[in-house]
């Protein structure tokens, strides 16, 4: 997602041409809204700019469809992505594992799904967050797995493999996981004698106007201090996500993707007594409904994410969006383009935006947080292309 970029991005990407010799390095990005459901801190074309600076050949736009999602979804949109573009080697990072320990677990998963999701079922009335449901339950049936899902990085690394067994892939695209180095996935400080902190520090400390200059490559500094880098929150968002809260009935709500259980009353009474985010997310969080979860189904809240529509989506992308390139990834592009079995989309006009319908409405979207100083972000816009 590279929130922003910072030295652990560019220490993966050192590691990546050290050790796989790659030809080109494909980076698939997020675009303005992330996996934990919060917008980005700046827009995707300043850190597209910021990947390329940091040594990405290309870069492409993870579907928005896909990147607001758990694990699994976001994998499914990210391999497929890859996939297309024909790659032969997938790098991600993790907190432990082989590249044999995720391809063997993915297809004992895979080969056991409808155990597994019948224990899962069967856990599900507890309250437990997902993560630890899925945890207990591994243990239970597979007591030799050989990796441990209670991290976010290995987590998603795991869905990477699960979607290339799936996807019949395991011949055609390696695994290499990289080891983090130094901080934790969700580590709030940055440590002085450190080079690298978490992204989740950093996004802390730029709100709170600290200087992280020794945490991210000077080109993502520098990317960070543009006039057009307006760095945004959720506190950004909140009075349009509570306009939406407060002015749509019970019933609408219920229509909105992931909405259950009777969350639109939880999230309509907590509308009317809350005057910031944070606030507000004290009134709804619960050890059921945890932080990422509530705050994905208020992004869907925020973009107006229909269930039909979301569900009728999800199976597959429909187009790969070009958000940047250096010369050697254009010459990729090049070679490639034609054996696409699906539109490469470089310029979005009247005809390609159909290929990218919840993009450009989050686009427009995103903008609201600052329209002063964040430019449109589909229409007009090029690759940025870097020497």
């Amino acid at each position: 997602e590279y929130n922003p970029f910072h030295n652990g991005h560019q220490y993966q990407i050192e590691q990546v041409r050290q050790t796989l010799k790659p030809d080109v390095v494909i980076a698939v990005m997020s675009g303005n809204f992330l996996q934990r459901g919060e917008p980005a801190i700046v827009d995707k074309w300043t850190r597209a700019e910021m990947a390329l600076a940091g040594g990405a050949d290309l870069v492409v736009e993870l579907p928005t469809i896909f990147a607001l999602q758990p694990a699994d979804f976001f994998a499914r949109g990210s391999i497929q992505t890859l996939a297309a573009l024909n790659i032969d080697s997938l790098s991600f990072g993790v907190e432990e594992g082989t590249a044999s320990d995720f391809l063997n677990g993915a297809q004992w998963m895979v080969e056991n799904e409808r155990e597994i999701d019948a224990a899962i079922q069967d856990s599900s009335g507890r309250g437990l967050p997902y993560a630890q449901i899925m945890e207990e339950v591994i243990t239970d049936l597979a007591p030799d797995f050989p990796l441990h899902l209670n991290s976010p990085n290995n987590q998603l690394g795991f869905a990477y493999a699960k979607e290339i067994v799936r996807l019949g892939l395991t011949d055609e695209i390696e695994l290499a996981p990289l080891a983090r180095k130094s901080a934790g996935y969700h580590d709030r400080d940055i440590e002085a004698d450190e080079s690298i902190a978490s992204a989740t520090a950093l996004r802390l400390a730029i709100h709170a106007g600290e200087d992280v200059a020794n945490y991210i490559p000077k080109s993502s500094y520098k990317g960070l201090r543009k006039k057009r880098s307006e760095k945004v929150s959720w506190e950004d968002y909140f009075p349009l996500l509570r306009y939406q809260l407060l002015v749509q009935s019970e019933e609408s709500l219920k229509e909105i993707y992931q909405m259950r259980e009777g969350l639109e009353n939880r999230l309509k009474a907590a509308a009317n007594d809350s005057e910031t985010f944070d606030d507000f997310m004290g009134n709804v969080k619960t050890k059921r409904y945890t932080q990422t979860r509530l705050q994905r189904l208020l992004s869907y809240v925020l973009l107006q994410w229909k269930n039909k529509d979301v569900l009728a989506a999800l199976d597959e992308i429909q187009s790969v969006r070009v958000l940047g390139f250096s010369k050697k990834g254009q010459a990729y592009l090049n070679d490639i383009k034609h054996d696409l079995d699906i539109p490469l989309i470089v310029n979005v006009n009247k005809e390609t935006k159909e290929f990218l319908p919840f993009d450009v409405s989050a686009g427009e979207i995103y903008r609201l947080g600052n329209r002063k100083t964040i430019s449109r972000q589909d229409f007009g816009q090029k690759p940025i292309k870097i020497d």
